[in-house]
């Protein structure tokens, strides 16, 4: 009976030295290295927390995933491919901007803790989206807008302009002068 009330305290004993070494192990290098890595993986997991809510909202198809075993990647689990996981590199341009667009929602909701930010300034690139993924991806900031956000796009793609109702046209002028047109 008392060897066995020993070995269980050796055993309680013996999972907190685990912790506290796992502990010693991180912030113990001499650079502090592990430990910074170790800290904004935390800061990135709860990153990936925030923006899986929104890209659940964008699109139901992926969720976003820190790497097992490594403390800054990202992998994607793509939920239409039976959980299949890709690297983030194997997103097609439209997937990029859905997940980049999440991203950075789910940052503004990490800045802005108990301030909600309200507007989003996009200069994305769009003219390297194909026509479907071009609408997908304009579909998506009409409903962040339908929300209640405010979106502004700086663009130059035909296509966008004819989509986007209110404009702020920058029109150029003689001796480096511009005017702004509200269309």
């Amino acid at each position: 009976e008392n060897q066995g009330e020993l070995l269980e305290k050796r055993n309680t004993q013996n999972q907190e030295f685990l912790r506290w070494e796992k502990l010693r192990s991180i912030i113990g290098s001499h650079d502090g290295k592990e430990y910074r890595s170790f800290a904004q993986g935390l800061t990135l997991q709860r990153l990936v927390q925030l923006a899986n809510r929104h890209l659940a909202k964008l699109s139901g198809r992926y969720v976003i995933q820190k790497e097992p075993q490594k403390d800054l990647d990202l992998q994607i689990i793509d939920t239409y491919q039976a959980d299949n996981i890709r690297s983030m590199n194997t997103l097609s341009g439209g997937e990029s901007f859905l997940v980049s667009l999440a991203l950075a929602l789910g940052l503004s909701d990490l800045a802005g803790r108990n301030t909600n930010i309200r507007s989003l300034f996009i200069d994305e690139g769009f003219g390297t989206l194909d026509e479907a993924t071009l609408d997908e991806a304009v579909s998506t900031l009409e409903n962040l807008q339908a929300s209640g956000k405010t979106i502004g796009v700086i663009s130059h793609v035909k296509e966008l302009k004819e989509r986007i109702s209110t404009q702020i046209r920058v029109i150029r002028k003689s001796g480096g002068f511009s005017e702004l047109e509200v269309v």
